[in-house]
């Protein structure tokens, strides 16, 4: 179980911040840096991290290591855990001076603090915010993907209470929740996503746009159709989407989750070249990777950059690592 958690933890950071130096669109990527495939810092012109260093994370870890945190505290998830995570990033960050905060996130976290019923203050909240930060949740939960969708109903309430973002939750969070069983196979995880999504689709204010399932199952199509990996990239950033909209950055995730066939690293270098909110997608891809093939998998090296990320090291990715085990152990 340990080695799960970890892998979850680890992963995420691990798509967040290889991801984090790709640009907004693949040609621009390829330009800075070929085939992008190894640690590096952001371009000065990148339209969000610009100046960060090689291996740091962002939001997406931040986020999902913070409520983590909450919820430990609390020592179950509630609504009132989701709130104190997400208020205490956001002063952390100086959230109304950041350019990292999502606007659902930002519109969610004001209303918040404005003294507004956090029950809805998120029914406006339609990007990627939700699914970013769940997989600790899914965590908490595993072989229970009924448990992991409730569970991700009540986080995703305060910033993202409408539909795509609970159904993108919901699916990562399903998914998270399968892949911490040992011996389940890539397909078992996979299918709990696309089953997660529809669960979550029932939650929330009626939003509109495609579901998340079909935007999985489109990108699992491209990813076992034919040509090279660089070929089938461009296809699922050409015709999935790899923008903020919560059925394309699932989508997408879930599609290089299964292109790479669960291996971490792997998982985390097609983000990168995939672009777009390529840290997002990495963060949640690399998350079921990470629940799915285990802590172990992720290289030494690796870990190494991670730890030696000063943002990083203030979460404490290990104790909170046994704060989930202790809550899973007192199911």
């Amino acid at each position: 179980m340990r080695n799960k958690i970890l892998g979850v933890l680890y992963g995420q950071a691990l798509g967040d911040a290889f991801a984090m130096p790709a640009q907004v669109h693949p040609d621009d990527t390829e330009r800075c840096f070929g085939w992008l495939d190894s640690w590096q810092a952001a371009p000065a012109d990148h339209i969000v991290h610009a100046g960060l260093p090689a291996g740091r994370i962002t939001d997406d870890t931040e986020q999902a290591f913070s409520i983590a945190r909450a919820v430990i505290d609390a020592g179950a998830v509630t609504l009132d855990a989701a709130v104190s995570g997400l208020l205490d990033w956001y002063d952390r960050v100086d959230g109304d001076n950041s350019p990292y905060v999502g606007p659902s996130t930002r519109r969610g976290v004001n209303a918040l603090k404005a003294g507004e019923d956090p029950r809805t203050t998120g029914l406006w909240g339609d990007t990627n915010g939700a699914p970013m930060r769940i997989s600790p949740i899914g965590a908490l939960h595993p072989g229970d993907i009924e448990a992991a969708v409730a569970d991700t109903v009540t986080v995703c309430m305060p910033t993202h209470f409408t539909q795509p973002a609970v159904s993108g939750a919901a699916a990562v969070a399903g998914a998270v929740a399968t892949a911490m069983v040992d011996g389940v196979s890539l397909e078992d995880v996979i299918a709990a996503g696309i089953n997660g999504a529809e669960m979550g689709r029932q939650h929330g204010r009626r939003w509109f746009g495609c579901s998340v399932a079909f935007k999985i199952e489109q990108a699992l199509a491209i990813a076992a159709s034919a040509g090279d990996k660089p070929c089938r990239l461009r296809r699922i950033y050409d015709e999935v989407g790899a923008t903020l909209n919560v059925p394309e950055t699932v989508g997408a995730a879930f599609g290089l989750l299964a292109m790479a066939d669960g291996d971490p690293k792997t998982t985390a270098i097609l983000a990168a070249n995939l672009s777009g909110d390529a840290d997002t997608i990495g963060a949640i891809a690399c998350a079921m990777a990470g629940a799915f093939a285990g802590y172990d998998a992720i290289p030494a090296e690796d870990i190494a950059v991670l730890e030696g990320d000063a943002v990083f090291r203030e979460y404490d990715t290990r104790g909170i690592a046994a704060g989930l085990q202790r809550l899973i152990a007192a199911r």
